[in-house]
C-alpha cells in the first residue's frame, strides 16, 4: 500500500482522545507500532486498547510534555521497547483561557506556552538524537490556523501555534541532509467532542469562515499526517499543510 508504515514506531502525544487518538489509529492501521502518549494515562490506555482491539499495535505512555524529565522518560521507554523511533507527532496542546489580552494573567500565558510550545521543543530535542543515529525520521507538529491568522481572545494559543510552525521550519533546515523531514499541519475547526461545549452560534460563526461550509473531520487531519509520517514524504520538509477547508490559503 501507499504510505506503508510496517515495521516503524511512532510516538503521538496527546493521543488519549480527539485528533491525537485519530492520528494514532490511522498510523497503526498503516502498520506502525504506536506509543500513545498522554498526560492522562487512563485515556492513553483506553486509546491504545482500542487500537489493539482493531488489530493494530499500540501501547500507552504517560507523559507531561511540559516537563523535560517526563519527556526524556517517555522517549527512553519507547526507544528501549521498540529499538528505534521513526515518527514523532507533536499533537499535545491546550486552548487556554478564552479572554482578551488585558484579562490574561501571567499564569494563563505560561501554562499555554509550557504545553503547546515548550512541549514541542522538548519532544523534538529528545527524539532527534535517535533519528540522527539511524539517519531517518519524520516529525509532524500539529499547529493551527490560529498560528497563521490569530484568533481573538486566544493570544497565547495563537502565539504558541505560530511558534510550533516556526519550530518545524527551523528544525527542518537543521536536519535536512539526514533524511529527517519535519513539517507542520494547521487544522481549522475540527469536529471533536470539544465543540459540544460551545454554543451553536459560536460553532456557526467558525464554520462561516470556512469556504467548504463545514467543520473538518479528525480523519481528514490524520490522512495528511499519515503522508507526512511516511517514507513517501522524502522531499517535503519545512512545510505547513493546511487542513482548513479553504479558510487559509497561504
Amino acid at each position: 500500500m501507499f504510505f506503508d508504515l510496517s515495521g516503524q514506531t511512532a510516538i503521538v502525544t496527546g493521543a488519549g482522545r480527539g485528533i491525537g487518538a485519530g492520528i494514532a489509529s490511522r498510523l497503526a492501521r498503516a502498520g506502525a507500532r504506536v506509543a500513545v502518549a498522554d498526560f492522562d494515562l487512563p485515556s492513553a490506555e483506553k486509546s491504545a486498547a482500542s487500537i489493539c482491539l482493531g488489530g493494530g499495535q499500540a501501547f500507552a505512555v504517560q507523559a507531561d510534555v511540559s516537563q523535560s524529565g517526563s519527556v526524556a522518560a517517555m522517549v527512553e521507554r519507547v526507544a528501549g521497547e521498540a529499538g528505534q523511533i521513526h515518527i514523532l507527532v507533536n499533537n499535545a496542546g491546550i486552548g487556554g483561557n478564552a479572554a482578551p489580552v488585558w484579562e490574561q494573567s501571567d499564569e494563563d500565558w505560561r501554562k499555554v506556552m509550557d504545553v503547546n510550545l515548550t512541549g514541542v521543543f522538548l519532544c523534538c530535542r529528545a527524539v532527534i538524537p535517535h533519528m540522527r543515529e539511524h539517519n531517518y525520521g519524520r516529525i509532524i507538529n500539529i499547529a493551527s490556523v490560529a498560528g497563521k491568522e490569530g484568533n481573538p481572545n486566544m493570544v497565547a494559543y495563537s502565539a504558541s501555534k505560530a511558534g510550533v510552525i516556526a519550530i518545524a521550519k527551523s528544525l527542518a533546515k537543521e536536519v535536512a541532509t539526514e533524511n529527517i523531514c519535519v513539517n507542520a499541519v494547521t487544522p481549522a475547526v475540527i469536529r471533536t467532542p470539544i465543540l459540544d461545549q460551545l454554543t451553536a452560534e459560536t460553532v456557526e460563526y467558525m464554520i462561516s469562515k470556512i469556504p467548504r461550509g463545514r467543520t473538518g473531520e479528525i480523519e481528514e487531519v490524520a490522512a495528511v499526517v499519515h503522508f507526512l509520517a511516511s517514507p513517501d514524504c522524502s522531499f517535503v520538509t519545512g512545510q505547513t499543510y493546511d487542513v482548513s477547508g479553504g479558510r487559509s490559503t497561504y
